[in-house]
């Protein structure tokens, strides 16, 4: 246990992945969405989010051609201090706000994931 903790608090040492999981609490996220959104490359979003599946942060599945992440809530009830963080600290992180406005405008368009990766959704908020 004192292991797996130390892990946690790792994952949560990094800024995009802080990220992540701040956009992420607010629903599931597909990696096309959070690379977008995050304004990160494909590889970079991928090595971020195996890092907090591995300490069983968040967890995935599939629905048709897209992998969506989500936050692992039994993992968050073992450690509420994870809560904390995304109630208290993340929102007071500037590029957290800026994330979270694009995503409010992403969701308000209606745009999906197959609109994001042809190039049709534009972020100027």
């Amino acid at each position: 246990m004192e292991a797996k903790l130390i892990q946690i608090l790792k994952a949560l040492s990094d800024e995009t992945r802080l990220r992540i999981l701040n956009l992420l609490h607010q629903g599931d996220l597909c990696v096309c969405e959070l690379e977008i959104l995050l304004e990160i490359s494909q590889s970079n979003a991928s090595r971020h989010l195996s890092k907090l599946t591995a300490v069983e942060l968040l967890r995935y599945y599939k629905s048709a051609k897209y992998v969506y992440y989500t936050i692992n809530d039994e993992m968050i009830e073992k450690h509420p201090f994870i809560k904390q963080i995304f109630n208290i600290e993340t929102a007071q992180l500037e590029k957290c706000q800026r994330d979270n406005e694009r995503l409010a405008y992403y969701k308000e368009t209606g745009y999906t994931c197959d609109d994001l990766k042809e190039g049709k959704v534009c972020f100027e908020v």
